[in-house]
């Protein structure tokens, strides 16, 4: 449960980050420029607080690397459901992306999980081969 909480606390403070960055963005950019750009960093804030706070496990660049491939997919979820909220249900394009956020939740919960255990595996067996490899 405390993995859980921590995540839930990470995605407070990524999703104020991100929706702070959002609203600056779009006083000059489209609101959907300005949502990808602000999403962009959210993905690579999401990656470091995951990796260290939340699952504990190493940065690594093939971590940092797949993140973001894993997180086009919820990008382009998101994106749509951010086009239904604005263009078809009329919410105003400044609150839409707080609903988006709070329907990803699980997602990202699962493809954080996902990716970081997967990357942790991937080091600790480069590790074991490289320790192999010069004993």
């Amino acid at each position: 449960m405390a993995r859980w909480a921590r995540f839930v606390a990470g995605g407070a403070i990524n999703t104020g980050f991100s929706y702070g960055l959002y609203l600056l963005l779009a006083l000059a950019l489209p609101y959907q420029a300005a949502y990808l750009l602000a999403y962009a960093a959210g993905v690579v804030f999401s990656y470091w607080f995951n990796a260290v706070v939340v699952f504990r496990v190493p940065l690594s660049w093939s971590g940092f690397l797949a993140f973001p491939l894993v997180y086009a997919l919820q990008y382009l979820i998101s994106a749509a459901l951010l086009g239904l909220l604005v263009e078809w249900l009329q919410v105003p394009h400044k609150l839409a992306p707080l609903a988006v956020a709070a329907c990803m939740v699980p997602l990202s919960y699962a493809i954080s999980k996902m990716v970081l255990a997967w990357s942790a595996r991937r080091s600790a067996a480069a590790a074991t081969i490289q320790t192999t490899e010069t004993e």
